[in-house]
């Protein structure tokens, strides 16, 4: 399920018998549960429209899911170094990219 650009996994707690959702995506930890489906998409929205209520009400920016798509403007130069990297290393630009990004990510975490 989706709401707002926020998505949402699903787990069954089968002692309960109710259905325990989490918004994914995000450092924030919203939970909500039903007992049905349509329960559970209620709760979420509620949960979400909560979140960012309260993110509004402490001057917060409420935390967003990321999109998956970044543009970025980059001299000349080095546009055509990346894509001659891209190239050795047999990968698209966009490949090439991402890869480098999640490494120099990942030396930051």
């Amino acid at each position: 399920m989706t709401y707002k650009g926020y998505s949402t996994g699903v787990e069954i707690d089968t002692d309960d018998g109710i259905l325990i959702g989490r918004v994914l995506d995000i450092d924030d930890i919203i939970t909500f549960h039903g007992e049905t489906v349509k329960e559970l998409e209620a709760a979420f929205h509620e949960a979400v429209d909560g979140y960012l209520a309260a993110c509004e009400k402490l001057d917060q920016a409420a935390e967003k899911p990321a999109s998956g798509r970044i543009m970025l403007r980059v001299n000349p130069e080095i546009h055509a170094a990346a894509l001659k990297a891209a190239g050795r290393s047999g990968q698209s630009l966009n490949k090439w990219a991402a890869n480098v990004l999640k490494s120099a990510a990942h030396n930051v975490i």
